[in-house]
């Protein structure tokens, strides 16, 4: 049975539409929304069986440039989804970096809107 080791991630917002209006511009994501337990989410929409998460604004969480890290997958070439990162309200940590050369592909870390560190990755 082959399965991620990766099921779910949340991602805290102090804002949720624009933690939302960010992940649209870097990544071209689509939400849907939902209210639970006082808490209001924005699910990433995924294909079925994908991993996926959501962003959420809720008592219990707050947004951290210094907890875990997530990547998201920057596509073919992840130079395309950092350009959009300054100018939908976030920040680039660390540039495009190979890994091991390149053999292994590309990240870069930045902040998003709402001051969580987050990863991007891509083959190229």
């Amino acid at each position: 049975m082959n399965q991620n080791i990766a099921t779910w991630f949340e991602l805290p917002a102090t804002d949720l539409g624009r933690a939302q209006q960010f992940y649209r511009s870097v990544l071209n994501a689509s939400f849907k929304q939902e209210d639970m337990s006082g808490m209001q989410l924005a699910i990433f929409e995924a294909e079925d069986g994908a991993v996926s998460g959501m962003l959420v604004q809720g008592e219990h969480y707050q947004p951290s440039a210094t907890g875990a890290v997530v990547y998201f997958s920057g596509g073919e070439d992840l130079s395309q989804p950092l350009a959009e990162v300054e100018s939908a309200g976030g920040k680039v940590l660390m540039p495009k970096t190979p890994i091991h050369d390149g053999e292994c592909g590309y990240f870069a870390l930045l902040l998003d809107s709402e001051g969580n560190r987050v990863g991007l990755y891509s083959p190229a």
